[in-house]
């Protein structure tokens, strides 16, 4: 059985100890409240100060907890009511279409799916939550990073690799692809990421009209398609979707 990492348990009692308790905590209570030498309880504030987990006052010199870990729990609060909320609508999505159903958010350069509803015909299927799709090409990541800025920043940064003839790599017909996404409210993939497979996606925002993820519908080119084109009526049904999400996170009417 491995060993637990002693820096890290140390630095995680602080956490739950600064946490609880007092707002403000001087070194001499952390050092005491977790049997600590000062020396080895100041290093790790300081290590966790950097880190922007912890900040120290500097009229008191007193410690609590910083931005930083409030910024990551509120992330992981916002994907996780964002599942809640997509559950029903998703579900609906899946069973009204006939194809699977994707929730993505933005996470390291790449869309995270963190949900995922089978395709309705009891076919063999591979759960895709916890996978990664690139921003460049992807239904998903096309919208999301025609309406967050940081997407668009983080898909900038990256190589924006081909995997099909169909991928678009440049920068200038990149962009004309966002202007167009966002000129229509929805993004498509037609065999960009992978060769007979298309999507199409749609944004969902939260109630300060930020873009917190996309749904999309993806199936084979032949069912998601007709004449070459993506389906209208699944077009409309992802943005419907979507609006409906969005709704329920406060987002109000688009």
């Amino acid at each position: 059985m491995a060993k637990n990492i002693q820096s890290l348990e140390r630095a995680a009692a602080m956490l739950r100890l600064l946490a609880g308790g007092e707002r403000r905590l001087g070194l001499s209570d952390i050092a005491s409240s977790l049997d600590l030498a000062k020396g080895t309880a100041h290093g790790i504030l300081r290590t966790l100060q950097a880190e922007g987990f912890v900040e120290q006052d500097p009229a008191s010199g007193r410690y609590q907890l910083g931005a930083e870990l409030l910024r990551l729990g509120n992330s992981y609060l916002d994907v996780h009511e964002l599942r809640a909320r997509a559950l029903v609508w998703t579900d609906d999505l899946a069973r009204s279409s006939g194809e699977s159903v994707h929730l993505g958010v933005l996470h390291q350069h790449g869309v995270l799916i963190v949900h995922h509803v089978f395709r309705p015909d009891d076919s063999r299927q591979v759960l895709e939550v916890g996978a990664m799709q690139p921003l460049h090409s992807t239904a998903l990541g096309k919208v999301l990073t025609a309406f967050d800025p940081v997407a668009h920043t983080e898909v900038m940064e990256v190589e924006r690799k081909s995997f099909t003839p169909r991928t678009v790599t440049g920068v200038e017909e990149f962009e004309l692809v966002l202007d167009h996404t966002r000129a229509r409210g929805w993004a498509a993939d037609v065999e960009e990421t992978w060769e007979g497979v298309a999507a199409v996606a749609a944004p969902i925002h939260d109630r300060r009209r930020m873009p917190v993820g996309a749904v999309a519908i993806t199936g084979a080119v032949e069912r998601v398609c007709s004449a070459g084109e993506l389906r209208s009526e699944l077009v409309a049904a992802v943005r419907d979707c979507a609006r409906s999400v969005s709704r329920d996170l406060g987002a109000g009417r688009f």
